[in-house]
């Protein structure tokens, strides 16, 4: 080959690997993992933007802690139990679009001990136990990665200030569940608690779903909510599981956390 030929062949190698430096930067990756979240009002998207509608999810907020490899479905319905998700149709849907490889993370509890209601309530020790064990082995016979997360705390102060669980047994069976499947564990439970009680009753405030008359068209006469979740809410807990991921080590979907 000539001098010259090999100039040029030179200089169109040099033009594509610019030009292919240039793509990988322009166009995202393809995700590499992907995430499914299954649970009640507390983990699932909220429609509008936090100026129309204060309430969100901090399963909606995830995302912010990972890169753009790991795409999350926040697939969480309000008012869903244990019971209700899978008998009102969601965790079919769900389920049919886990993939090998996938991560499904199992957080019920809220709706599970409303004894009023036939439809959501489930006893801790059976029914509630025998769906999270149930959840976990159809997600391992898709051959996807099971995660049970506690429920997060409800903002219930006493009298004194101090903050008093609401949750009975449900938290603790979850863990239990967990043990005994050998499944990864984060105890929102714990992990909220110790942040709204660090925050008190006055500044915890500022973390739920509490609003003023006419602050929100969406919420008239105001609310004051102990359960839901504003966006600074859902922000911090989010981030609590984002951390927790990192380092419980959860492999290896805790490579891709960001943000922190």
């Amino acid at each position: 080959m000539k001098r010259k030929d090999k100039k040029q062949w030179g200089w169109i190698w040099g033009m594509m690997c610019v030009l292919g430096l240039f793509l990988s930067w322009t166009y995202p990756q393809d995700p590499v993992l992907s995430v499914h979240l299954i649970g009640d009002s507390t983990m699932a998207n909220k429609p509008g933007t936090p100026a129309e509608n204060p309430e969100r999810g901090w399963g909606q907020l995830l995302p912010q802690f990972f890169s753009e490899e790991v795409v999350i479905h926040n697939h969480a319905v309000n008012g869903r139990s244990s019971k209700s998700f899978r008998e009102d149709g969601h965790w079919a849907k769900v389920i049919a679009e886990v993939q090998p490889g996938d991560f499904v993370f199992i957080q019920f509890g809220h709706n599970d001990s409303k004894e009023a209601d036939p439809l959501r309530y489930t006893n801790p020790w059976s029914g509630y136990r025998h769906n999270l064990a149930t959840y976990v082995d159809e997600i391992r016979a898709k051959g996807a990665f099971p995660v049970i997360l506690s429920s997060i705390v409800r903002r219930n102060f006493n009298a004194e200030g101090t903050l008093v669980d609401t949750h009975g047994p449900y938290p603790f069976v979850a863990r239990q569940v967990a043990l005994e499947k050998e499944v990864p564990f984060i105890d929102m439970q714990v992990l909220t608690e110790e942040l709204v009680a660090s925050l008190g009753p006055e500044k915890s405030k500022e973390y739920y779903l509490w609003t003023k008359p006419g602050e929100y068209p969406r919420f008239l006469d105001g609310v004051q909510d102990n359960t839901h979740l504003n966006l600074t809410g859902a922000t911090a807990f989010a981030r609590l599981v984002a951390t927790a991921i990192r380092d419980l080590p959860l492999q290896p979907l805790n490579q891709y956390v960001t943000g922190l």
